[in-house]
């Protein structure tokens, strides 16, 4: 059998260079909606055009890119159609990852993106610089990229949120507080599985604003409370959760957060860290390129597990044990040392 000859190196190279550009055609076939339009079967370039009022020789351009990487099927007889690649691209997808797709294509992260070499160069985030304000005001000032920043949010959090309810146990605790807890997604959930306990969901006013949506049926357990966890938390938790927070600050802020959640918790209190969970080496994983994303964007950071214990423990807390998912997260369970 001939040996697979090795793609030369400038080559390979190139390949990932382009890998950008790619990103941006699944970005355009996400805002065009053409996955929404194949939800009912396939369709040649021409009827899915005029469906989403676009040229039909360029969608089908698009669609011949995309398809030719597996994402789209273009059948024998010319039409394209959804494939399990395309199909989370549907906005009614059970997973959907649009929203994802819409944030990372948009014009303003495209923007933050191409100043990466200064944060590289200075260790800060580059929005201050570039907006005047910081990356979460700058969401709230302007009103479609934070709509776009939220629902992308919510899309990463359906990646996990299944992985981790099925993996941890929140039942033994009668009030959760969800810190920095969005729309309330996760504590929705929770509390759906854990009928006996009741809980907070805690976030900026301009976010929880929308938490109706997850928590209207929850009203009778639930409490929505509106603040800045850097200014504090609400008390009288059996368990703090926080979700995706730690990751978006450095250490002294995201110091600053732990330790106003250990002024509100009882000693026999307990906090839970759901975060990803970097590898000490450079074995490939996911979080190295989420790191750089939250360096550009808040000059946070992910961490490996020893980072995660030494915050913890420079705040006042000990990690009692960590429960790996079949998500890239893992939930890290902590009490007051």
């Amino acid at each position: 059998m001939n040996a697979v000859p090795k793609i030369p190196a400038p080559m390979a190279l190139m390949e990932m260079i382009g890998n950008g550009s790619f990103a941006q055609t699944i970005y355009v076939a996400a805002k065009l909606g053409i996955a929404d339009v194949l939800a009912a079967g396939p369709l040649t370039a021409a009827e899915i055009a005029a469906r989403v009022d676009a040229d039909a020789n360029a969608v089908f351009r698009l669609l011949r890119l995309l398809s030719s990487r597996g994402v789209f099927q273009l059948e024998e007889d010319g039409r394209f159609a959804l494939n399990e690649l395309s199909d989370p691209l549907r906005s009614d997808a059970e997973v959907s990852v649009r929203p994802w797709s819409l944030f990372i294509g948009s014009p303003e992260h495209r923007q933050h993106w191409s100043h990466l070499d200064q944060a590289v160069r200075t260790g800060e985030p580059v929005v201050p610089a570039l907006r005047g304000m910081s990356f979460f005001e700058f969401t709230q000032s302007n009103e479609e990229f934070g709509k776009i920043f939220n629902d992308s949010q919510t899309s990463v959090s359906e990646l996990t949120l299944r992985a981790v309810l099925g993996s941890y146990d929140f039942g033994p605790y009668p009030t959760i507080v969800d810190v920095g807890g969005g729309n309330g997604r996760l504590l929705g959930d929770i509390l759906r599985r854990t009928p006996k306990s009741r809980g907070v969901l805690y976030d900026a006013p301009s976010v929880v604003a929308g938490a109706g949506r997850y928590l209207g049926d929850l009203s009778d357990r639930c409490t929505i409370e509106a603040g800045s966890f850097f200014d504090g938390v609400p008390s009288g938790g059996d368990a703090y959760v926080l979700k995706h927070v730690l990751h978006n600050w450095d250490d002294e802020r995201a110091r600053t957060i732990l330790h106003n959640i250990k002024q509100a918790m009882g000693p026999e209190g307990s906090l839970i860290v759901i975060e990803i969970l970097l590898p000490e080496g450079n074995a490939s994983n996911l979080g190295f390129l989420t790191d750089l994303n939250l360096l550009t964007l808040f000059g946070g950071k992910e961490r490996t597990e020893r980072e995660h214990r030494d915050l913890l423990g420079a705040a006042g807390f000990a990690i009692d044990r960590i429960v790996a998912t079949p998500s890239a997260v893992s939930v890290i369970e902590a009490r007051l040392s």
